[in-house]
């Protein structure tokens, strides 16, 4: 007889991450990781770390909605976890996400931009093929220009 469980993501300390150490080479400000936790869900636990400092916002990716909000409710009340929310995917192939923190740039395609608000190092940007900006750079663009 085979007996089905209900998925039920739980919270381990972040170094049990499958991700811990790529994230932790990443990061521009690694004492992050003294809070982060790992969001386990299908046996492969994940790393969740919080904002602070120039890491302005956080993300976990889920394919069923449920565990988005089960993880959602997990993380709520920890440090560094303000402002959660779950964004469901509008298509049946795409992941629904939790967010945390600030809101993500909305160019897509600047993967700079995106990696100084994750708080990325600027080694991890310029490995990832991007002009290294600073983070203040990678902001002013995105906002509209000032007409004068």
């Amino acid at each position: 007889m085979t007996v089905i469980r209900p998925l039920t993501p739980r919270l381990l300390p972040a170094r049990l991450a499958y991700d811990f150490e790529y994230i932790a080479n990443r990061l521009a400000d690694p004492s992050l990781l003294d809070h982060a936790v790992a969001v386990c869900v299908h046996r492969a636990p994940l790393l969740a770390v919080p904002v602070s400092g120039a890491r302005r916002g956080g993300y976990m990716s889920f394919d069923l909605r449920i565990l988005a909000e089960k993880t959602r409710s997990l993380l709520e009340g920890l440090p560094g976890f303000p402002d959660l929310r779950v964004r469901p995917s509008p298509y049946r192939d795409t992941c629904h996400v939790v967010e945390w923190g600030g809101q993500p740039p909305a160019c897509d395609y600047d993967d700079a931009a995106r990696c100084w608000f994750y708080g990325y190092s600027e080694a991890a940007v310029r490995a990832a093929g991007q002009p290294a900006r600073s983070p203040a750079a990678a902001d002013r663009s995105h906002r509209p220009p000032v007409l004068t």
